[in-house]
C-alpha cells in the first residue's frame, strides 16, 4: 500500500522538487517587485464616501470586480498591483458571506489527496499541490492573522496506523519544501498526554500533521484593505442593479462595459464603467451570469457547511483533531480557535440565500460526532454551544455527481460571449492563485496590459510591521492589558498601534487604557471606532467581521450591542430611529444566523418539564428554591426579588447585569420569570440542553448561602445557545 502510494505521488509530481525550486525563484522576483509598487494611500485610507465618489467620477476603470469575498478581494488586489485601474463593489459587507463562515483552516485538503491517489485523479492532485503552495504563501504574507496548527488524527485500529501514516506522509511529500513541519506518530500514552480529552478505549496511537489556521473574516478584510491602499476604489454595501452593455463596432455584438450600482445605505444609483467586469460573487455566481444572459444555465451547486463553537476546555490550546470518517462519511474538524473550540463541518445540498441558518439536526450531528471521540468523562452538552453558523460553499457542478459531497472544490474561469469574466468554485486557501488565473484571462480577453501578477509574497494589511513580540510594546507604551495587547497584535498586526491610540482612559490603576466591550473577551471600545475607518457601516459588521464576538459567543455579543451601537451612532451621526434599527437588525442576525434561536428553542413556552421518575423530587426542590425568592407568592420573580435575597447574604450585583441575567430566562419578555419558566430552565439544564445559566447558578448558590451566610460568587458560566 505504501509503495503504491509513493509511486503514484512520484508519478503525479514528476519526480518532485523542480517545480518547488522554480516557485521559489519566481517568488523572490515578485518580492523584489513589491518595492516598486505604488501605495497612494499608505498613511490613511480614503473614507467610504470618498471611495463612492471615485467610483462615480472615474470615466472608465480597467477592471470592475463584483463581490467582496476572498476571491473578489483577491482579484481586486491582483488587478491593482498590475497597475490596472481597479474598482470593487460588494452588496453587503466584505466577507459577509462564505468567506467569514469557514473552518478557519488554510489547508491543501488531506481528503482530496486521498481521493487523488486512490483514484489516480490528476486534477485533484494538482488542486492539493496548488493549495499547499498557497498555504505557505498565505502564512508568509499575513503572519499576524495566521499560524501553523498541529492536527491529531486518532487511530483506533492497528491496521489503520500504517494506512493513515502513509497518507499523511504523502501530504508532507507533496508540500515538498513548503511543508510546515514534518508529521509524526504518537503512542497511545503520548496522544493522551497532548489531548487528554480523547477517548481512551481501543486507542492504539495517533498521527499528528500540520496545516495552517487563520482569522478568515479579518484575512478577507486585510486583502480588501491592501487593494485599497494600492489605489483600488472599493465600496461595501454597493449592489449591482444591472450590467451595462454597448455594441462592439467590429463584431456588432453586445459587450459588457460596466454596471449600474446602488448605494444600499442611501439608495443613490450611479454607473460604474469598466473595460472588464469580473463576476466573483461566490454562491450568487449564477445570478450575475443570468443578468448578463438570461439563457445561461447554472454552473454552481451550493452546499451548506455548519460549524459550532463550544468552550475552550473541550480541546487543548494548540492541538486540533480530525475525524476522517464520520458516521455518514463526512470529515469533522475539532479545532482550538480564538481560545474557544470550533467543530465542523457538515456538507449538505442547500438553497442559495444571503442569510443561511444553522439547522438543529446539523448541530446535533456535530455534537454526536464529537462525543464519539471524547472521553466519557467529558459530558458534551447541547447547552455548551456558544454559537453556530452555516456557510454556503459555491461548488462547481459536476454533471456525473450524485451529491455535493463527491464534488471536487476546484474552480473554473469562464469568459462569456459578452466579455463577462466569471470565477466560480475553489476554496479559501487558493483565493490568490484563483485571482491570478482570473486576471490572466481578463487581460487576454480584453487586452488590458499591465504585466504579470505580483501578489506572491505581497504582504497584506498589518503584516509589514508585525513581530511576535509586538504586543509587549503595546503593553509598555499604552498601558493595555496583556490579553488585550496580544489580541490587538494578532488581529491588526502593525496597525494595532492605531487602535491603541484611539483607546480611552479607563480611570483605573490598571489597565490605563482600553475599556472592554464585555468582560470575558479582549475586544475593546476603540476597535469599534477603528472599525468605522475599516468601512464598517453596521453593528453587524463589528460583531461579526471586524471583531469575531458574534462567532464566539452570541450571548456576549448581544450584551455588547448597546455600547457598540452607541459608539457607532456618535461617529456616523445616527438618529435615534437609526440606532434602534441597527440594534434590532443585529439582534435578528444573532438570533437567526449565529444560532441564538437554537437556545430559545431549548427553552420555549411549549417545552415539557421532563425529569426521570427518580428525579421528580427535584421539582419540589426547584419549586422551594423559587419560593425563597418569591416571598409574596406572586408566581413570578423580578429583579427586586432577587436583589432582596442577595442583600440578605451581603452580595451586590449591578442592576443592569441582573436584568440581563433574568432576561436570559424570561421567555415571554414581560420583565419577570414565572415558576414554569424557571422549572423549564432547570429541566433543560438537567438534560444538558442549556449549560448552567447564570440565573440557575445564582439561585442555587444564594439558597445555600441563606443558611451559611457565606460569600456568593456569580460568574458567567458560558451561556450556551
Amino acid at each position: 500500500l505504501f509503495l503504491s502510494f509513493s509511486l503514484n505521488v512520484f508519478l503525479f509530481s514528476g519526480g518532485g522538487r523542480l517545480d518547488i525550486c522554480m516557485t521559489s525563484t519566481a517568488r523572490l522576483a515578485y518580492v523584489a517587485a513589491e518595492g516598486e509598487l505604488k501605495q497612494p494611500f499608505k498613511d490613511e485610507l480614503p473614507t467610504r464616501q470618498a471611495q463612492l465618489s471615485t467610483l462615480q467620477d472615474t470615466e472608465e476603470f480597467d477592471v470592475l470586480v463584483v463581490g467582496g469575498g476572498a476571491t473578489g478581494s483577491g482579484c481586486a488586489l491582483d488587478a491593482v498591483t498590475r497597475n490596472l485601474k481597479t474598482a470593487l463593489v460588494e452588496r453587503n459587507d466584505f466577507s459577509s458571506g462564505t468567506s467569514s463562515r469557514s473552518t478557519k483552516l488554510i489547508h491543501g485538503g488531506v481528503r482530496y489527496l486521498q481521493k487523488a491517489i486512490m483514484k489516480l485523479d490528476y486534477e485533484q492532485y494538482m488542486m492539493v499541490k496548488e493549495a499547499l503552495h498557497e498555504r505557505s504563501n498565505l502564512l508568509d504574507i499575513a503572519p499576524h492573522l495566521s499560524a501553523p496548527l498541529p492536527i491529531m488524527l486518532p487511530v483506533y485500529k492497528w491496521w489503520q496506523l500504517p494506512y493513515y501514516w502513509a497518507g499523511i506522509k504523502m501530504y508532507d511529500l507533496v508540500a515538498g519544501g513548503q511543508c510546515l513541519k514534518s508529521s509524526y506518530v504518537l503512542s497511545k500514552n503520548k496522544a493522551l498526554e497532548l489531548f487528554p480529552m480523547l477517548k481512551k478505549d481501543k486507542l492504539v496511537g495517533a498521527i499528528v500533521y500540520y496545516d495552517g489556521q487563520h482569522n478568515d473574516a479579518r484575512m478577507n478584510l486585510a486583502i480588501a484593505l491592501t487593494a485599497a491602499r494600492h489605489g483600488a476604489a472599493i465600496a461595501n454595501y454597493t449592489e449591482v442593479v444591472h450590467l451595462l452593455k454597448k455594441t462592439d463596432a467590429g463584431t456588432g455584438k453586445e459587450k459588457v462595459c460596466g454596471a449600474r450600482c446602488r448605494d444600499v445605505i442611501t439608495g443613490n444609483e450611479f454607473d460604474v464603467r469598466a473595460k472588464c467586469v469580473i463576476n466573483a460573487t461566490g454562491p450568487f455566481t449564477d445570478s450575475l451570469r443570468k443578468m448578463d444572459d438570461g439563457k445561461n444555465t447554472n454552473i454552481c451547486q451550493p452546499s451548506a457547511g455548519v460549524h459550532i463553537v463550544i468552550p475552550g476546555y473541550y480541546s487543548p490550546d494548540n492541538m486540533g483533531l480530525l475525524d476522517p470518517a464520520t458516521s455518514d462519511g463526512r470529515v469533522i474538524f475539532f479545532l482550538p480557535w480564538e481560545k474557544m473550540t470550533i467543530a465542523g463541518t457538515t456538507d449538505t445540498p442547500t438553497d442559495i440565500t444571503a442569510h443561511p441558518i444553522p439547522r438543529e439536526e446539523d448541530i446535533n450531528f456535530i455534537l454526536n460526532e464529537v462525543r464519539n471521540y471524547l472521553s466519557p468523562d467529558v459530558e458534551v452538552r447541547r447547552g455548551d454551544v456558544l454559537a453556530a453558523w452555516s456557510g454556503i460553499r459555491p461548488l462547481v457542478t459536476d454533471p456525473n455527481s450524485k451529491d455535493t459531497q463527491s464534488i471536487c472544490r476546484n474552480h473554473i474561469v469562464n469568459v462569456s460571449d459578452s466579455g463577462l469574466v466569471t470565477i466560480a468554485g475553489g476554496k479559501w486557501t487558493t483565493y490568490r492563485s484563483m485571482a491570478e488565473e482570473t486576471l490572466d484571462a481578463a487581460v487576454a480577453a480584453h487586452r488590458l496590459g499591465g504585466g504579470p501578477s505580483k501578489t506572491v509574497g505581497l504582504v497584506l494589511e498589518g503584516g509589514q510591521d508585525w513581530s511576535p513580540t509586538l504586543y509587549i510594546r503595546l503593553v509598555q507604551d499604552y498601558g493595555l492589558e496583556n490579553e488585550v495587547a496580544q489580541h490587538l497584535a494578532a488581529t491588526y498586526g502593525g496597525k494595532a498601534f492605531d487602535v491603541a491610540k484611539m483607546a480611552r482612559v479607563t480611570g483605573k490603576r490598571w489597565p490605563i487604557v482600553g475599556n472592554r466591550l464585555v468582560s470575558e473577551f479582549p475586544y475593546i471600545e476603540s476597535e469599534v471606532r477603528y472599525a468605522v475607518k475599516e468601512y464598517a457601516c453596521t453593528a453587524i459588521d463589528v460583531i461579526a467581521r471586524r471583531t469575531r464576538l458574534g462567532f464566539l459567543n452570541v450571548q456576549a455579543a448581544d450584551e455588547a450591542l448597546p455600547r457598540i451601537v452607541d459608539i457607532m451612532g456618535k461617529m456616523l451621526d445616527w438618529s435615534d430611529k437609526k440606532r434602534t434599527e441597527e440594534l434590532e437588525a443585529a439582534k435578528k442576525f444573532l438570533y437567526l444566523e449565529m444560532g441564538y434561536r437554537s437556545r430559545s428553542e431549548q427553552l420555549t413556552g411549549t417545552t415539557e418539564i421532563t425529569l426521570d421518575t427518580q428525579e421528580l423530587c427535584l421539582i419540589d426542590r426547584y419549586t422551594n428554591r423559587f419560593h425563597k425568592f418569591d416571598k409574596d407568592s406572586k408566581g413570578f420573580i423580578t429583579t427586586v426579588d432577587v436583589q432582596r435575597v442577595l442583600q440578605n447574604i451581603s452580595v451586590q450585583i449591578d442592576e443592569n447585569a441582573l436584568h440581563e441575567i433574568l432576561n436570559e430566562v424570561d421567555l415571554n419578555k414581560n420583565g419577570q420569570v414565572e415558576l414554569n419558566e424557571f422549572l423549564q430552565l432547570m429541566s433543560a439544564v438537567k438534560k444538558g440542553q442549556v449549560s448552567d445559566s447564570r440565573l440557575a447558578i445564582l439561585m442555587k448558590t444564594a439558597e445555600e448561602s441563606l443558611d451559611l451566610r457565606g460569600p456568593v460568587t456569580v460568574d458567567r458560566s458560558g451561556g450556551g445557545v
